[in-house]
């Protein structure tokens, strides 16, 4: 395992995450300074979201075909750049074109980044472990920035917002050099020729199944975060804060079994964060629906948050070894459809809940996990060789070309 650069991928996801969680984040003060609708926020928020999940696939057929470490950099730059200057906007146009922008920089990074640190962790789920809660590391802190920022300085400051990529660029710009005076190279891998000269075939049929688990994985998820505050404050009659609490300790737990599955899977495989994080996850979800208090489901909604993510880096790397020759489309396609269908889906499910409540709209994903749950335990490992590299001396810049050309 190439630790620092794991450590330097995982920052970088810190930085791109940053802007993902920002999105929401900033919605309030739109909404609060230019009078949007609920309507016209939730065009903004399906701008960033929809968007960047359906391109992530996009962007991972393009780094299968020849690797472009460039995306890395210029991804989180991309979303930096259309997130300050949604802030800057005047128009509802011009701002939801400029946090779509955002949405596809966003998009750009994962496939790239994904590859890299799983080229820089080899067969350590540990190491992919690492990078995921990166991410969410990065979401987790988004709030907390933009309301210093917003908040301090009104939307004409959301510039500001930008200097985290800034620096991550910069140190990005300077790791190669150091890299090469050191006589070290960063590994990448090969977008599947090694796959390929090795004869492994893309297994489709178990690449669907983890696919569907990971669909079933995302409606519970997304929706659950949407609307467990309201459940809280509506449904079992607490403040705000409480409410505020549970969602912070769902994101934390989350964060928590990001890295006890890549532990698990491993000491014991990657099929065993999987299985046992959707069978933990049920009766944690159905503590969350049928609580009968405020303090029931603060700790049912940390325990939904640390089951639902011990399968999380083992499903990435997995989807790789399903897909050996196109290792950016699968990583693309997981995480993408991660956040894609849940968030696409969040809608209608906004409609059911006015219409029968927030515990039917809870009960209904319940059943939804409970398909998750069976995708899940139909998976078998697939164990191929470490994952082909090729050795670059520039991660900003150099294509990658075949190791012996």
């Amino acid at each position: 395992m190439k630790r620092g650069q794991l450590v330097f991928l995982t920052g970088t996801h810190v930085v791109n995450d940053l802007y993902q969680g920002a999105v929401p984040a900033l919605l309030p003060f739109l909404t609060a300074e230019r009078h949007y609708s609920y309507t016209a926020v939730s065009g903004i928020a399906l701008a960033a979201g929809g968007l960047s999940s359906l391109a992530q696939p996009l962007f991972g057929l393009l780094v299968d075909r020849r690797h472009r470490g460039w995306l890395v950099p210029g991804g989180f730059l991309t979303a930096a750049g259309g997130l300050a200057c949604a802030g800057l906007a005047g128009s509802y146009a011009v701002t939801w074109l400029c946090v779509a922008l955002a949405g596809i920089g966003i998009a750009a990074y994962h496939p790239p980044a994904t590859n890299q640190a799983r080229a820089a962790g080899g067969q350590s789920q540990r190491a992919m472990s690492l990078f995921s809660v990166g991410g969410t590391l990065g979401a987790s802190l988004a709030p907390a920035l933009v309301t210093l920022v917003v908040g301090s300085f009104g939307l004409a400051g959301s510039w500001l917002l930008a200097v985290p990529a800034l620096v991550a660029a910069a140190l990005w710009a300077v790791q190669g050099p150091w890299l090469r005076r050191r006589g070290h190279v960063l590994a990448v891998p090969s977008a599947g020729r090694g796959a390929v000269a090795s004869g492994h075939r893309d297994d489709w049929r178990a690449f669907r199944r983890l696919a569907a688990a990971t669909v079933a994985w995302s409606v519970p998820y997304v929706t659950v975060t949407s609307m467990l505050a309201l459940h809280i404050h509506r449904d079992l009659n607490a403040s705000t804060a409480v409410g505020a609490t549970a969602l912070t300790l769902l994101t934390l737990a989350g964060a928590a079994g990001t890295l006890l599955g890549g532990w698990l899977g491993d000491r014991y495989g990657r099929t065993t964060p999987i299985r046992a994080g959707y069978l933990l996850a049920v009766p944690a979800l159905a503590a969350l629906v049928f609580a009968p208090s405020a303090g029931v489901a603060v700790v049912a909604a940390a325990l939904f948050g640390l089951t639902m993510f011990l399968p999380f880096a083992s499903q990435v790397t997995l989807a790789q070894d399903y897909l050996p020759t196109r290792p950016g489309t699968a990583g693309g396609l997981t995480l993408g459809l991660a956040m894609s269908v849940g968030a696409l889906a969040a809608p209608a499910l906004g409609r059911l809940a006015d219409a029968h409540g927030l515990r039917t709209v809870l009960a209904l994903v319940l059943g939804v996990l409970l398909v998750a749950l069976g995708c899940a335990l139909r998976l078998r490992d697939r164990v191929l060789p470490t994952t082909a590299t090729a050795a670059v001396s520039d991660p900003v810049s150099e294509p990658v070309g075949d190791p012996a050309g």
